[in-house]
């Protein structure tokens, strides 16, 4: 059954699953047909942790039945649009400073954004001897491209993203905005898929692909596709093979560990990374609180690791990107092992037995 309720303007989402709740207190009341587990988290979260219920942005995930929602200011969006493919705005947190919303999803806050995007780009050029070309798909908020750019090895970056507008938006209100001035970079706005079909073979020696997720699940439990799903297709991960050169790094956006179908996807896309040529393919893990469940991963797909810098040299590399004023915030090399280490019943699905029972099943944990 649903429920109707009297309350303010809501516009509806789906992310991977994550049925998304943004609310404006500004906007005129309307009628609403709202999910009743929904609402009892939502009246639940007004009363415990705000004694008064203002903006928020939010996300429900139906396949978990978990919720959560970053309270916003009362301040009008700092940007608020829509582009040729989606709704673009920027709000405001006190908690969280500046958000990114695409299309009703929080994409990044400017309090934990370093850890996603630090960890896409770092753990993935460290890998690399020298990194001196370099591919970004997606990514339009520009932060990953601001980290690669960290590196003093790197002479050229082709940052390619479908949305300018996102770009735009993000040069003027976030600090990282200024990465596509430097002269390193070459701007694509251009579909992702394409540009990598027709790159060069061997021109990159790493690729990171922030992209956003490939498919999406209805409440009644139906499977949809996005439009990036041909970012984790077969033809696509051929192409981004033949694009690197022979010690080649691949990084890319893999989800979390903790929602059974992007666990599933994990494993998937695992196996088609090795399937293409990647000698190894490894899922590292990171902390962010403002994603749900507090968690989501990438996977570092390489094709030589033997080539890849001892503990010593990236130590040494890293420090000289301190030395130049670059630091990290939550990227340091012991995060180039130990992020690959995962809770056991996690480690056992990815890398042993995929299809074992008592891994997907959580209570069978215990």
């Amino acid at each position: 059954t649903e429920l109707h309720l009297q309350t303010t303007a809501q516009h509806n989402h789906s992310f991977n699953g994550h049925h998304v709740n943004y609310h404006n207190s500004d906007s005129s009341n309307k009628m609403l047909r709202i999910h009743p587990i929904i609402v009892v988290v939502a009246l639940c979260h007004a009363t415990l942790a705000s004694p008064k219920p203002g903006n928020s942005a939010g996300e429900y995930i139906s396949e978990t039945g978990f919720y959560q929602s970053i309270t916003l200011t009362d301040d009008k969006p700092l940007c608020e649009m829509r582009s040729d493919f989606q709704d673009i705005s920027v709000v405001n947190s006190e908690h969280y400073g500046k958000i990114l919303v695409l299309d009703g999803v929080i994409q990044l806050t400017e309090k934990d954004a370093d850890s996603y995007n630090e960890m896409m780009t770092h753990p993935a050029m460290f890998s690399h001897p020298n990194p001196k070309r370099v591919l970004v798909v997606g990514g339009g908020d520009g932060y990953v491209l601001s980290e690669v750019l960290k590196h003093p090895e790197v002479e050229h970056v082709d940052h390619v993203d479908l949305d300018g507008d996102v770009i735009d938006v993000c040069r003027d209100h976030f600090s990282w905005g200024h990465a596509w001035d430097d002269k390193r970079v070459k701007l694509h706005v251009a579909d992702g898929a394409a540009f990598v079909k027709n790159a060069t073979a061997g021109s990159y020696d790493v690729i990171i692909q922030d992209s956003s997720d490939p498919y999406t699940w209805e409440e009644n439990g139906e499977k949809i596709d996005l439009p990036s799903k041909t970012l984790y297709s077969d033809e696509h991960f051929v192409h981004i093979s033949r694009a690197l050169g022979s010690n080649g790094v691949f990084s890319f956006q893999a989800e979390t560990f903790n929602i059974e179908s992007d666990l599933e996807g994990i494993v998937e896309w695992r196996n088609r990374a090795l399937s293409v040529g990647f000698k190894d393919a490894r899922y590292g893990s990171i902390s962010i609180s403002s994603y749900p469940t507090g968690q989501i991963g990438f996977l570092l797909c390489r094709k030589s690791p033997q080539t890849a810098p001892d503990t010593a040299e990236i130590a040494s590399r890293y420090q000289r990107i301190v030395g130049l004023g670059r630091a990290t915030s939550y990227y340091q090399p012991k995060l180039q092992e130990s992020a690959f280490s995962l809770p056991l019943w996690v480690e056992r699905r990815i890398y042993e037995d995929p299809s074992s029972s008592s891994c997907a099943d959580p209570t069978q944990r215990f």
